[in-house]
C-alpha cells in the first residue's frame, strides 16, 4: 500500500528544512550561508534592529534551533531562515500605549 503522492519531500518544503552555517553583516546586506549550499541575502534595512546596530552588535550571532535561525543576543534579535527564503522585510512591533500616572 503506497502513502502520499509517491515524491520525495513532497511533505515538507524547503523553507522548512533550510538550515543557516554562516552569517555575515555588512553595513548594508545581511547573508546567510545555508547547509545546502544556497546562500541569501536581504538589505539591511529590512531588519532595524540590525540597520542600527553597531559592528559589534551585528558580529554577535547565534545560529538557533540547529540553523533554523539566528540570534543576536545584544540587540535582542531573532530571524529565521523560513522568513529569510520567504523574502521582505520583517515585521513591525506595535506598541501599547500605556498610562502615565500624574
Amino acid at each position: 500500500m503506497r502513502h502520499g503522492s509517491g515524491q520525495r519531500g513532497a511533505d515538507t518544503s524547503a523553507a522548512d528544512t533550510a538550515r543557516a552555517e554562516r552569517v555575515a553583516v555588512g553595513s548594508t546586506e545581511l547573508r546567510v550561508r545555508l547547509t545546502d549550499g544556497r546562500s541569501i541575502s536581504a538589505p539591511l534595512e529590512w531588519f532595524p534592529r540590525l540597520a542600527n546596530a553597531t559592528r559589534g552588535e551585528r558580529a554577535d550571532w547565534r545560529l538557533i534551533g540547529a540553523g533554523v535561525g539566528i540570534h543576536w543576543p545584544r540587540i535582542d534579535e531573532d530571524i529565521s531562515v523560513a522568513g529569510l527564503l520567504a523574502g521582505g522585510p520583517a515585521p513591525t512591533r506595535k506598541r501599547r500605549a500605556t498610562k502615565r500616572k500624574r
